[in-house]
Parts: C-alpha cells; sequence; structure tokens
C-alpha cells in the first residue's frame, strides 16, 4: 500500500532578483512535493492568491502530482519571500510577506487528513492551534525550524509522531540535548539537522547519526525540508533508520546543487525594486 502524506500550512514563492526568477516554496509546499518524489501520495491544503505566484503554485503542484482537493485560491497576493545569496550558497531573506498564506483550516480539512497516514506542519504556518485536532486523526510530522524554547516544544512534542529541528549553529552535544529533551517530552521520533554537520534521529534509547553528504553547494534553499520529507516517508515505510538517515542526507545535498528548493522557475511577479541594494550586497 502506498504511503500518504499531507502538508498542511505554508507556501511562498522564492524569489530570486538576481536572476529575475521565483520559485514554488515554503516549509509545507515543500515537504508536499518532495515527499511525492519519494514515492508517497501526497497532498497540499494552503491558500495562495488569485496572481501569477498563485497560478505558478498550482501549476508546480499539478504537474508533480500532489493532491489538491483542499487549496484555497483566494483574492489577494500570494506569499512572497526576497531571496540573496552568500558566496557559500546560504541564502538570506531579505523580504517577505505571507500575505493570503496564513490560513484558518475547517472541519472539512481535518476530515480530509484523516485519510493520510502523516499530516506535516511547520511552525511557520501558525496553526499551532490546531494541531491537536489534526494529530487527533493522523500521525503528525512538525517542523519546529529553529524555534526551540522548551516550552513551546513540551506543548507540541508529546502530538508528535516526527518532531524536526534545525540546529545548523549548535555543536554537536547541545543538538544530541535538544533531540533528548523533545524525546523525553513525548515525541515518538525527533530529528535535528545540523547543516553541513549532517543530522541526529532518535526513539527512545535509540540513536542515529549521520553526516552530511558532500556536494558543491549551489543554493542551500530546502536542503531542511528535503531531509524532513525523506526522514518522514522513510520512518512511515518503517525502513532501517541508519540507512534511511543516510538515504535523506544524499537527497538534501542534491537540493542544494540547484537554484531554488523543488524547482519550476519562471518569472518573477513581484516587485522587489525597493531592496536591489541589499540583493546585490548578499
Amino acid at each position: 500500500m502506498m504511503t500518504r502524506v499531507l502538508a498542511v500550512g505554508d507556501n511562498v514563492v522564492d524569489c530570486y532578483p538576481a536572476t529575475n526568477q521565483m520559485f514554488p516554496g515554503g516549509n509545507c509546499l515543500n515537504v508536499s512535493v518532495l515527499a511525492r518524489r519519494f514515492g508517497a501520495e501526497t497532498g497540499y491544503v494552503g491558500a495562495v492568491g488569485q496572481d501569477a505566484a498563485g497560478a505558478a503554485i498550482r501549476t508546480a503542484l499539478a504537474s508533480e502530482g500532489v493532491r489538491l482537493d483542499r487549496l484555497r485560491v483566494l483574492p489577494g497576493t500570494t506569499a512572497y519571500c526576497i531571496i540573496g545569496h552568500r558566496a557559500n550558497g546560504d541564502r538570506v531573506f531579505l523580504k517577505f510577506d505571507l500575505s493570503v498564506s496564513m490560513f484558518e483550516p475547517d472541519e472539512a480539512d481535518v476530515a480530509f487528513a484523516a485519510g493520510f497516514d502523516a499530516v506535516h506542519i511547520g511552525q511557520s504556518s501558525g496553526l499551532d492551534a490546531h494541531l491537536p485536532r489534526f494529530a487527533g486523526v493522523s500521525r503528525l510530522s512538525y517542523d519546529f525550524s529553529i524555534r526551540r524554547e522548551a516550552e513551546h516544544r513540551r506543548a507540541i512534542a508529546p502530538l508528535c509522531f516526527l518532531a524536526s529541528i534545525s540546529a545548523g549553529d549548535l555543536s554537536r552535544d547541545e543538538a544530541d540535548a535538544l533531540m533528548r529533551e523533545t524525546l523525553a517530552a513525548g515525541a515518538k521520533w525527533c530529528l535535528v539537522t545540523r547543516g553541513e554537520e549532517g543530522a541526529l534521529l532518535g526513539a527512545g534509547t535509540h540513536r542515529y547519526e549521520t553526516a552530511a553528504h558532500p556536494v558543491e553547494v549551489v543554493d542551500t534553499l530546502g536542503a531542511g525540508d528535503t531531509f524532513v520529507a525523506r526522514t518522514l516517508v522513510g520512518l512511515l515505510r518503517k525502513e532501517d533508520p541508519a540507512e534511511l538517515m543516510r538515504a535523506a542526507a544524499r537527497a538534501a545535498a542534491e537540493t542544494c546543487t540547484r537554484v531554488g528548493a523543488i524547482g519550476h522557475a519562471s518569472a518573477m511577479a513581484v516587485d522587489a525594486r525597493d531592496i536591489p541594494a541589499l540583493a546585490k550586497a548578499c
């Protein structure tokens, strides 16, 4: 039986002024596409505007085979983020507007989620108040991103099948302690990604670790989302965790070799004229 993953929450168009390109993105949108590429049946629940950016997102999701039964197309502007880059490929977020992407799920969305093996939601989606409802009908994957307050993790970890945290700025011992605290708070699995230092995965008393896969980095945007998506699909399939981690590291590295998290470039449809100096500086 095919593994089924639903992502609920944020989307943006990631805009690159230097090349006048935009790419569909955002943690939840990325996970829906990447999990599909890793062989899962996926769906995406979110909201886009009635504009060129929203059309670009809808076209990309449809071409990837992501189910869009619950996608809203609303009056207003599709969320966007203006991206700059340093010489090492690390991205810099210069400006953003979440606009219509900040939506409120309804009961039909929750009922739709019940048909999936897992529901992925990221903290940037602003949906924390709705997590218990989704966790009540499916396994919850939650991406804390760089948010690490202990109180916040203690409130959400008990709902999580997979809790993911970004910790590229922490030492290995600090990352390990963060993982242990999150598991102790109630998460079944906890993934801590550390950028070029690799990643840690834990469940109960079991610990797994992988180094980053070496590549020539073009753009780091989406690497963490790739790691999360591959880990989630692998855990749902009950793959060997050690091998799963190595596969996730390879997949995340491959993402770093291209511009944009999932591809699907189109001409930038966002006005970035007020930040040209910042864009050039990065």
